[in-house]
């Protein structure tokens, strides 16, 4: 089926007040009976009390030689772009007539970094949280996860793991939050969640800085009809598989792109499945405009940018731009550089992704002068006057003389 733009709306989902109300019950119990709370609920939904592994060099884990070999350059990549970034995050100072001013960047001390549990292992979720804390210098990198699969280990050891807990869900984010036992409560919590995680991190929000709330997959991928069918479905489907939720959008001035398109997708009985549920949806659009129009009001997690006749810079709300059919989605996800947590549900619009940047925080500084003391104070005054702040005018007025 073929959606026309204008027709088409972002999937709802509803909140679910018992799943809120049984995180809120285990994040209160957590804050109240501390490690007693955080190894029953362990118990509970882990299987077994918080472990402490101790991570051994990477080198130790012995790991299948072209697993080593990608998870290394994976690493090598996140490291290069997170130290890319982090060169324009720099501590800096103007001097004029009234004093010193200027601007320090320093690292956030304590993090915590979530690395999800499953069937199979999230090696990119340890690398793609850890790399950045360990660059800007975070001194305290604890990872949590349910799982201790060798690659998770050893990827934790080289993306800079200080601790390594294994222990999930939502006793993790209490933990990360409160502390356990060797682990001091973190300034900040980084990394993706089942809805049961995205809950408690929300929840705690209040408490300890989060990198924000991860909802189902996007991939919009806006393409001329000179683009490779197979590559873009297989993109397509690459994303809808993360999450039954998770929705791809292709997108095209082309009818007959998209017609063939479909007939591609048909072929098979799985992908006809998910485009009967609208995981994968064929967007026709009458124009350029009206395809930019359509990403920019969508704001999609990943995008990318299949058609010469749409430029980068006309287009502004996205999690990660991919540009042109070698840009694989599934390359960012893993390897390319550019960090993979993004923002979903049209987020994009006012947030960027996981960077160096989550991991800092920019504090401000000043010196003021002896006639920046008198110059400043004296118009400075009129102003708390203005506001009715007495003793601020008072500390103003002395400053004056």
């Amino acid at each position: 089926m073929i959606t026309k733009a204008q027709n088409w709306q972002r999937p709802r989902f509803a909140d679910d007040s018992t799943l809120i109300d049984s995180v809120a019950t285990i994040l209160n119990d957590i804050a109240d009976e501390g490690d007693t709370a955080i190894e029953r609920y362990a118990e509970k939904f882990d299987g077994q009390k918080p472990e402490f592994i101790e991570l051994k060099s990477f080198d130790e884990y012995q790991l299948d030689a072209e697993l080593s070999n990608a998870i290394q350059l994976a690493a090598k990549r996140i490291r290069r772009f997170a130290e890319f970034q982090f060169e324009s995050l720099t501590s800096r100072q103007f001097e004029d007539d009234y004093g010193f001013f200027g601007q320090a960047v320093k690292p956030i001390e304590k993090v915590g970094a979530y690395i999800p549990g499953g069937r199979f292992p999230l090696i990119s979720t340890a690398l793609m949280t850890l790399i950045p804390a360990r660059v800007v210098g975070c001194s305290s990198r604890v990872a949590c996860s349910p799982s201790d699969h060798p690659a998770i280990l050893a990827a934790a050891s080289l993306a800079g793991a200080t601790q390594f807990v294994k222990l999930g869900g939502v006793q993790a984010v209490g933990a990360l939050t409160n502390g356990y036992q060797s682990i001091e409560p973190v300034d900040l919590i980084v990394g993706p969640g089942n809805a049961w995680v995205n809950e408690a991190k929300r929840q705690v929000q209040s408490k300890v800085k989060i990198d924000g709330l991860a909802g189902p997959s996007e991939l919009m991928a806006i393409c001329d009809d000179q683009q490779p069918i197979d590559w873009l479905a297989l993109d397509a489907l690459a994303q809808a598989e993360h999450d039954p939720n998770a929705c791809s959008l292709i997108v095209s001035d082309s009818q007959s792109w998209l017609t063939e398109m479909l007939s591609y997708l048909e072929k098979n009985k799985d992908t006809r499945e998910l485009i009967k549920n609208e995981q994968v949806a064929l967007v026709y659009a009458n124009n350029k405009a009206d395809m930019i129009a359509f990403s920019e009001d969508y704001a999609p997690e990943h995008l990318m940018l299949c058609h010469n006749a749409v430029k980068a810079d006309e287009l502004n709300n996205y999690g990660s731009l991919f540009i042109g059919a070698n840009s694989a989605v599934a390359l960012g996800d893993y390897i390319s550089g550019p960090n993979h947590t993004l923002p979903t549900l049209g987020y994009a619009k006012q947030t960027g992704g996981l960077s160096v940047n989550t991991f800092v925080k920019i504090q401000t500084i000043q010196q003021v002068n002896k006639q920046g003391r008198e110059t400043l104070s004296e118009a400075a005054k009129h102003l708390a006057k203005a506001e009715g702040l007495e003793f601020h005018f008072q500390s103003l007025v002395a400053r004056c003389q």
